[in-house]
């Protein structure tokens, strides 16, 4: 199967939601005021956000819909359209890349957004493109995720730093640096516990492993990238903003689109806040991990199959 069509597939609830919704609403040939508000107010609904919504209505109120075209399609390219502008200069492509120095990268995100299973998809993508990869086992506060991690590494071919459940977070994602440096290993990859973001000494302790890397590398973490599950609808705005404010993100993933109609939400984040978005999760197998294309992401979006 081809990415585009993954990329389809993944979507398809969405997509199907969108494109029900505007048949619905779009029932004439010329769309009126009373029109746009529905268009406006379901977007809203399909969590696309109320800034981006109002901005897509008055874009369809300014472009003349040619009378002899489907006005569900006409309504549906501008969308696509808007989706484009908007998310193209999110694309972090460069992410996947093979580096040539170390390249440290904190992972975060609240508990069951898919955060050690994420990791495990990056380390596979990176390992075909020719990186060494290590994974630092830093949720010792449940041992099954330091096992979930260990399966993930035999299977990618990384290598596992880990230590007892129980132990010091920050000096896990220290010895892991250090072994890093020492063994030529340039993607590192730290998985955090999931917090949750109103938990303050939870947050205290991510920032703690970010202070404690220093001390092995100054310039790191590289990257702090936070995992967002879809499903999860418009409180995953809240979580951003959150993680924010402890350490200044650099990119976002978000998982488990393939398993709910609120992709939208992706819409909503990029028009508020900007923050690059690495990459899309949308299955179960550890290559569902989609490199994010914001030109595949419309099309799959405002599919209309």
């Amino acid at each position: 199967m081809g990415i585009f069509e993954k990329f389809k597939l993944g979507f398809k609830k969405s997509a199907n939601n969108i494109a029900s919704g505007l048949r619905e609403i779009i029932v004439k040939k010329e769309i009126d005021d009373n029109t746009l508000d529905k268009i406006e107010e379901f977007l809203i609904s399909s969590d696309v956000g109320i800034d981006a919504a109002s901005e897509i209505k008055d874009i369809i109120a300014q472009r003349k819909i040619d009378p002899k075209e489907d006005p569900v399609s006409e309504v549906n390219k501008i969308l696509k359209e808007y989706i484009v502008e908007l998310m193209q200069p999110l694309e972090k492509k460069k992410f996947f890349e093979k580096k040539n120095n170390l390249n440290v990268i904190l992972v975060s995100g609240v508990n069951g957004v898919g955060k050690t299973t994420t990791i495990g998809k990056i380390g596979k993508i990176f390992t075909e493109n020719n990186n060494k990869v290590l994974f630092s086992a830093c949720d010792t506060f449940r041992a099954a995720a330091i096992d979930q991690l260990e399966k993930w590494a035999e299977k990618v071919n990384a290598t596992l730093i880990k230590s007892n459940p129980g132990s010091d977070p920050a000096s896990v994602a220290y010895k892991a640096l250090e072994h890093a440096k020492n063994n030529n290993i340039n993607q590192v990859l730290i998985d955090t516990a999931g917090r949750l973001q109103n938990k303050k000494n939870l947050m205290d302790e991510f920032k703690k492993i970010a202070n404690v890397i220093k001390k092995s590398d100054e310039t790191a973490p590289h990257e702090v990238i936070l995992v967002l599950d879809a499903t999860s609808g418009q409180n995953i705005i809240n979580q951003l903003e959150e993680f924010n404010k402890i350490i200044p993100l650099t990119g976002l993933i978000m998982t488990k689109l393939d398993g709910t109609a609120k992709g939208g939400v992706l819409i909503a984040i990029s028009k508020k806040h900007k923050v690059p978005i690495v990459g899309l999760g949308l299955g179960e197998k550890e290559d569902d991990l989609q490199i994010f294309n914001a030109e595949q992401f419309a099309d799959a979006f405002t599919q209309l199959n």
